[in-house]
């Protein structure tokens, strides 16, 4: 960063009230020792990380347990939905639809309404949507409620991304979003097993097992959002406001490093024009086409790898729900190591594309193996893949953009391009191609190729615009000083 920018970001700091902190002094950091400080970034780390990690995982949970409960009898057979022909990938595809339709919208409402009560809100009305779940007749019911469940999960993740970009520097962030999504694969490693146990509830209150699954997840998350209402803390602007969660010399010790890290603290006021405008960027859509190629994968695996175990690899409904866990635990290892380094190292191309190709060498194992053992460590390789990149494109964009509206209509944009890859990633594996599921092998494979290619291609061009600011050409995001993050 550049002496002159900095020197702008502290004459905004001490100039400029315009972020509701009174100035402490010429330099807030200066109030506070190196111990103080990190301190600080730890609280914040256990308020908001944490938190919203723990939230995540009910979300995860609550969308993908619909394999869980159709290999615990909600397919078929007695007491089950009679999901024949199309209608179980009917049911995963509907909730997409208004997840991604939503998106733009619900990000200015999260930042009108603030965070705490936006996202905790949300939480509690879609865990009670759970909970109806297992009271469905038919499943024309199901595919209702589906979509109602999209309508009112389309706000979390994105408002989710935004929040955290709001309140780390760069080079601090994707640690952060791997600790995040890390906390929300939980709930993928164990919602296997979670399920099972609950399944031995069959028979309980005249209700059938799968349908308890749906039931005591969905009060699990009626839980969470009310310890999430008194932990979610709001934008570092008004951190000291939010249950006195920092004092007044700390909130603005955090939005000086936000300034001096990128300068854009600042909320102008909302205008629909302005906000839609930054989608005139193209790198913007690019990010998006990356967050969807990714998902379409994870989705894939999320909703059909207890499917595949089961029917296609031939192991019983209880080793199906317990073998997804090693996968996922094996990612949030890759997951978090890449992070350290990525952040360690101000990297965020090289990372996503090192995981593109482990997929592109895992897929082929995992679909054409005629060995069990060899088709399950290709899950393996595809999982981490995956999930690992989850976090190093949702860094990736929050790295490369500034401006708070524009980094809220790319958070939804990303996340909307996140659900359109849910969709694929729903309609992919279909049963008549079991066992080896090929449609939806190549069009993962297709999806890793398209990451590479796309990632190159903007790495490519951060590379020119840097060297051009550098050789005092044109300014990067309208800000002095301001490099791209390759």
């Amino acid at each position: 960063m550049s002496s002159d920018l900095e020197k702008a970001n502290l004459e905004q700091i001490e100039n400029k009230n315009s972020v509701g902190i009174k100035s402490i002094s010429k330099d807030p950091a200066a109030e506070f020792t190196e111990a103080q400080q990190k301190k600080i970034l730890r609280r914040v780390d256990l308020r908001l990380v944490a938190t919203l990690g723990v939230l995540y995982c009910a979300s995860l949970m609550d969308r993908t347990n619909l394999s869980a409960a159709s290999v615990a009898g909600m397919r078929a057979g007695p007491g089950s939905l009679n999901l024949i022909g199309n209608r179980y990938s009917i049911i995963v595809l509907i909730f997409f639809i208004p997840y991604v339709l939503f998106q733009p919208l619900a990000v200015v409402v999260l930042r009108k309404f603030g965070p705490r009560v936006f996202i905790s809100l949300i939480t509690l009305l879609w865990g009670g949507c759970m909970i109806g779940f297992g009271f469905v007749d038919n499943w024309e019911q199901m595919v209702g409620l589906r979509a109602l469940l999209g309508v009112l999960e389309a706000g979390f993740f994105p408002g989710c991304a935004y929040l955290l970009s709001c309140w780390y520097t760069r080079y601090e962030l994707q640690q952060r979003n791997a600790i995040f999504y890390l906390i929300g694969s939980l709930a993928s490693a164990c919602s296997g097993i979670l399920a099972y146990g609950i399944m031995q509830m069959n028979g309980a209150a005249g209700l059938r097992g799968w349908r308890w699954i749906f039931i005591i997840e969905g009060l699990l998350t009626c839980v969470a959002a009310i310890g999430g209402y008194f932990l979610i803390v709001d934008f570092p602007e008004l951190a000291s406001k939010s249950w006195a969660f920092l004092s007044e010399k700390e909130a603005a010790f955090m939005v000086e490093r936000i300034n001096n890290d990128r300068a854009d603290v600042e909320v102008t006021s909302f205008s629909l024009k302005n906000y839609l405008a930054n989608a005139a960027d193209t790198k913007i859509w690019a990010f998006g086409a990356l967050f969807g190629l990714t998902t379409t994968q994870s989705y894939a695996i999320a909703y059909f790898l207890p499917v595949i175990l089961n029917r296609s690899m031939g192991f019983s409904i209880a080793k199906s729900q317990c073998l997804v866990a090693p996968p996922y635990a094996a990612a949030a290892i890759f997951m978090y190591g890449a992070a350290v380094l990525a952040d360690k190292w101000h990297v965020r191309g090289p990372i996503i594309i090192f995981f593109a190709i482990i997929g592109l060498i895992g897929l082929p194992i995992l679909g054409y193996s005629t060995n069990s053992a060899a088709r399950y460590f290709g899950v393996f390789l595809a999982t981490i893949s995956a999930n690992a990149n989850i976090p190093a494109i949702l860094t990736y964009q929050a790295n490369n953009i500034r401006g708070q509206w524009k980094r809220a209509l790319c958070s939804a944009i990303l996340v909307g391009f996140g659900g359109i890859g849910g969709i694929i990633g729903s309609t992919v594996f279909r049963e008549e191609d079991a066992p080896k599921y090929a449609p939806g092998i190549m069009t993962c494979l297709i999806a890793n190729g398209l990451v590479i290619l796309i990632t190159s291609a903007l790495s490519w061009k951060f590379h020119r615009a840097n060297k051009r600011a550098e050789a005092g050409g044109k300014i990067i995001e309208g800000q002095p000083g301001f490099r791209y993050t390759l």
